[in-house]
């Protein structure tokens, strides 16, 4: 009794929820994209190139990212010359702003989300934006020429991989009827597929070009390969992040992962059904539970194929990066909305 009133005591409060709701978002940031550089990372892209990959450190090399992370806090933090400082120093914390701020809207179960907002898919797309910022800050502030040339290939990519991402996701948003994401898990588990609601509908059935859509326009906002131009180390040594060390370099990599990571949440929402399993009561109270559960086993299923793109392809020209996004990827998407509407209003 005394614990459930103390419980009380620090749910009805303001600082009870903020800080329950802020270690929980630095769960769901942190340990996906931990898991992600260990699973794909580590082991798989060893396993793919007949590699060991880490053994040392602890079983398996499982405690190799804490190894990791211990080295680079230990590191000098150095500064250019000729860097401006304030913004040079603000940048990877601006990339890292954009990861906490997208994982805010992905749902996690019936009652499970921290902000549950009409307009949810839409303020994901929009801060997804603002690692561009990070990014341009991080390329301007270092007085380098290599850092300069990966800031601005970032940002021409990112801009030309947006357009593909949203049009792609409108597909999903005509169908469901709604920008809120919890919404539109519900949507796929109450639907149904021409009459039958056996298993619902899960979007990837009726928006699988959009899928394809959405996950090739992710790994290029993500500069994962084969879309990693602005990083490129044959050609402009790691871009935009060469003349960081230390914690603000471990900052950019931490960012890296992590978003991928919320990407891959906000897909398995849009296309996968999110927390919801086919065939079960989507307002049982045990998705509470199993919810968060079910979304990183989904989680794992999507980062295996961006992981394995990013494996299994050479990097693009610029001029084929671009050729993909305006003359393929956006014309499919359009006609994916065009087909979306019109079986909407036939059906």
């Amino acid at each position: 009794m005394i614990l459930a009133s103390w419980l009380d005591t620090v749910f009805d409060s303001f600082w009870g929820p903020t800080v329950f709701r802020s270690i929980g978002g630095l769960a769901a940031v942190l340990l996906p994209a931990g898991a992600i550089v260990y699973l794909y990372l580590f082991k798989m892209m060893s396993f793919m190139q007949s590699r060991l990959g880490p053994t040392e450190a602890g079983p398996y090399g499982s405690l190799q990212l804490v190894a990791e992370v211990g080295k680079w806090l230990q590191k000098e933090d150095i500064f250019p010359r000729k860097a401006d400082r304030i913004v040079f120093a603000a940048a990877p914390f601006v990339v890292l702003m954009s990861s906490f701020l997208l994982v805010l809207v992905v749902p996690f179960g019936p009652d499970a989300w921290f902000v549950n907002l009409d307009t949810g898919i839409y303020f994901a797309l929009a801060v997804s934006s603002v690692s561009v910022i990070g990014i341009l800050m991080a390329g301007w502030a270092s007085a380098s020429k290599y850092s300069m040339l990966g800031g601005l290939r970032a940002a021409a990519q990112l801009i030309a991989y947006e357009l593909p991402l949203v049009l792609a996701v409108i597909g999903v948003v005509i169908q469901a009827g709604t920008l809120n994401m919890q919404d539109i898990v519900l949507a796929q588990a109450e639907g149904e597929i021409f009459g039958w609601g056996g298993i619902g509908n899960p979007f990837i059935l009726t928006q699988l070009l959009g899928f394809f859509i959405f996950m090739v326009a992710m790994q290029a906002e993500l500069t994962q390969p084969p879309f990693d131009m602005p990083v490129a180390e044959s050609e402009i040594v790691t871009g935009y992040m060469t003349e960081y060390s230390g914690i603000r370099f471990l900052l950019f990599f931490i960012g890296e992962f992590a978003t991928a990571g919320i990407f891959a949440m906000i897909a398995s929402v849009l296309f996968l059904g999110g927390w919801w399993v086919p065939g079960l009561d989507p307002d049982s109270n045990w998705f509470n539970v199993l919810g968060p559960l079910v979304m990183f086993a989904k989680v794992i299923v999507v980062t295996f194929l961006i992981f394995w793109f990013r494996i299994t392809y050479p990097r693009f020209r610029e001029d084929q990066l671009q050729k993909l996004a305006w003359k393929i990827l956006i014309p499919l998407s359009l006609a994916n909305i065009v087909a979306t509407g019109i079986l909407k209003v036939a059906f």
